[in-house]
């Protein structure tokens, strides 16, 4: 391993050492500036240099690179360069849909367009996701059952040679049946059969109605609609294309299922890198409920006509073996009549399929409803062997239950009333990863905040890049354009009390001090949904402004109005941490509740920490720390997004003054001026707003 930190404090070498490849990326690089009536950026052609270089090595990298560098376009260029010598596809994967069609639908078009006369063919391009992502057309078509309600897709005109009674001349009898029928509608006319080309979308449930999941799908092989399938043709075209642009969790399926969701490639670039771990770990991990296995049950005895005694009598022991158990990580492993249960029930399950089995009769081929309770059948027999297995394989398993919230106390409690749900997850995706994602192709991970301080190894470490045997990799950090000590200020209230759940009195009143300096234009980040809502409703009636709450409209919506009126206010939680671009005055304060640790309660995120501790380490330290300080440095990134942008963060958590590893959380930080004084603060909000 060997770790670089801050690429401006490192002599570059002389151009005429750079490889050929480098050095055409790096022309490239200033042709589609110039052509895009962009301006140099010093960190964007370092970031250029690195990935190039990583890509001839075969080195992994990772790149931090600030807001503002133009890191998408510094690492299209290499790709775009490799394209022309690589008989295999480079890969693009984002964490965000949002970046993913910025790439696709911006980024790359705007760069071929400018550099198409320097290349020496047409470079092709295309877009991959998981299967539920397209309409089925075998689905719209009737091969499928539909979901969760009669009348709602197959009852409606010429969808069936028997239409139903819930026909009303000739249209659908529910918003829901109205919202299928235009997406059957789309689906003929449609090019791609991709769900973010639905304008304007549809709800969860209707678009259940017309797509299937991998296990559901019947395959190429079996599909009568195979040639036409929209998923079919998005593998086929990525399987042809230079770059291909997909998802984390594309990703996590490749590297630990060894399914063969992509095409082979050489090199991979991941965005939002800050990110990886915690999406991969959500795509492998894994729930169980007795509801899952009887609507498994269910399934099998309308669409396979046998008889599933075994399978309910195994849910009802499982419910039974479940009811006592505590939310909560089953930290001293299965309780006997729990893992009784699961044995049961895995059994069962296995007979189920052995028995649902199509007997080679022509109409099986087709069968989408058998292959429906199938798949679940299949779901539930995987997920009872793995938890069974979970200590073998170093998986952590744990129960929960559906919440009810208390009022001011900011989370929500676990019902236990409720029925439970076992879930079991990796406990780390470290050596997967290494061997799934880092063999045999070169990685680029990059995000704005990679390292903390300048240090690399937290991440690294998280992804399998450190300890025995671990692939050689080089850390750089490029910097960024702004001037953070004049463009920002960071506030810690240092005399606020320790914060407690939810958010207090004292949180309030200076939230609204900051909110009346600054005369709005605030964007307020929560550590959960309900202090949001609390702060929100507690501070409208003392503002002269407007103050929007996550979940009074879309977050395309919110985030919209509030971008275009400077005075307005936005609270909200994680998806406004990470999402929001908003340069200008409209963003002039960035107010965090809480330091972002990981709820005390969070399970998985306490086996890690015991984990670590075990193991010798700081458990704290190297989970919730870092955790918190690299969500902590991208809530904090909302603020400066353009060079004019001016403002202040405020953190209302007085332990980031206070506590011993507050300076590791702000070495995440982009290294704003630093104050604890509030009438600063407020001196600099007021003539930020009085501008």
């Amino acid at each position: 391993m060997s770790e670089r930190t801050r690429a401006g404090a490192v002599e570059a070498p002389d151009a005429a050492r750079y490889s050929a490849d480098t050095r055409q990326a790096l022309d490239l690089l200033d042709v589609a500036v110039n052509a895009m009536g962009g301006q140099l950026r010093s960190g964007q052609h370092e970031m250029v240099r690195h990935v190039s270089e990583a890509i001839g090595s075969g080195e992994h990298l990772l790149v931090q690179a600030g807001t503002g560098t133009g890191k998408s376009l510094a690492y299209l260029v290499p790709l775009i360069v490799h394209a022309m010598s690589s008989e295999r596809p480079s890969v693009v994967a984002t964490a965000t849909l949002a970046l993913q069609a910025q790439i696709i639908s911006r980024d790359l078009p705007r760069l071929l367009e400018a550099v198409r006369p320097s290349l020496a063919r047409e470079v092709d391009i295309a877009l991959l996701k998981g299967r539920s992502n397209y309409v089925c057309l075998h689905k719209t078509g009737g091969g499928f059952p539909e979901e969760d309600a009669p009348g709602t897709l197959f009852s409606l005109p010429d969808a069936s040679p028997h239409p139903s009674p819930v026909e009303t001349g000739g249209a659908p009898a529910s918003a829901l049946g109205a919202e299928v029928l235009r997406l059957r509608e789309w689906a003929r006319e449609s090019t791609t059969g991709d769900r973010d080309d639905l304008v304007p979308g549809v709800s969860d449930r209707a678009w259940r109605q017309v797509s299937v999941s991998a296990m559901e799908c019947l395959g190429a092989a079996r599909c009568p609609l195979a040639q036409e399938c929209f998923s079919e043709k998005a593998r086929a075209a990525a399987a042809d294309a230079d770059v291909v642009i997909t998802n984390h969790a594309m990703l996590a399926i490749s590297a630990f299922e060894g399914l063969a969701v992509l095409p082979e490639y050489d090199v991979v670039v991941i965005d939002e890198a800050h990110e990886l771990h915690d999406r991969v770990t959500g795509a492998v991990a894994g729930q169980l409920s007795a509801a899952m296995v009887g609507a498994a049950s269910t399934a099998l005895r309308r669409h396979a006509s046998i008889g599933t005694e075994a399978l309910d009598t195994a849910a009802e022991a499982l419910e039974i073996a479940t009811a006592s158990l505590s939310s909560g990580l089953l930290a001293g492993g299965l309780p006997e009549e729990v893992e009784q249960a699961l044995t049961q029930l895995r059994d069962a399950a296995r007979a189920a399929l052995s028995d649902s089995k199509p007997d080679g009769r022509s109409e099986s081929d087709a069968d989408g409803g058998r292959q429906v309770a199938r798949s679940r059948v299949s779901i539930v027999f995987e997920l009872s062997e793995r938890i069974l297995a979970a200590p073998a394989f170093n998986e952590v398993v744990w129960a929960s239950r559906s919440n009810t919230f208390t009022p001011g106390s900011g989370y929500g409690q676990p019902d236990e009333d409720a029925p439970a749900t076992l879930n079991v997850a990796p406990l780390s995706v470290a050596q997967r990863l290494r061997e799934g994602l880092f063999e045999d192709r070169t990685v680029v991970l990059t995000s704005a905040t990679l390292a903390i301080g300048a240090e690399f190894g937290p991440v690294a470490g998280a992804l399998g890049l450190s300890g025995p045997g671990a692939p050689a990799w080089t850390g750089v950090d490029v910097g960024s354009p702004f001037d953070y000590p004049r463009q920002g200020v960071l506030y810690v209230a240092k005399d606020l009390p320790r914060p407690e759940r939810g958010t207090s009195q004292a949180q309030l009143e200076e939230l609204l001090t900051l909110l009346k300096a600054s005369r709005g234009g605030a964007l307020g980040l929560f550590s959960s949904k309900r202090a949001a809502e609390e702060a929100a409703e507690s501070l409208r009636p003392e503002v002269g402004f407007e103050i929007l709450c996550q979940g009074d409209s879309s977050l395309n919506a919110l985030v919209t109005r509030f971008a275009d009126e400077p005075d307005t206010c936005l609270f909200g939680t994680m998806s406004l941490w990470q999402g929001v671009d908003v340069p200008g005055a409209s963003c002039r304060l960035v107010v965090i509740d809480r330091i972002p640790f990981p709820r005390p309660d969070d399970p998985l995120m306490t086996a890690r920490t015991r984990a670590v501790a075990r193991g010798g380490g700081n458990g704290f330290m190297s989970v919730s720390a870092t955790h918190a300080a690299v969500r902590l440095a991208q809530g904090a990134g909302r603020l400066i997004r353009a060079d004019g942008d001016r403002g202040v963060v405020a953190v209302l958590d007085s332990r980031l003054a206070t506590a011993r590893y507050g300076g590791f959380l702000r070495a995440a930080l982009p290294p704003f001026w630093a104050t604890t004084d509030r009438a600063t603060a407020t001196g600099v909000l007021e003539r930020l707003s009085a501008r």
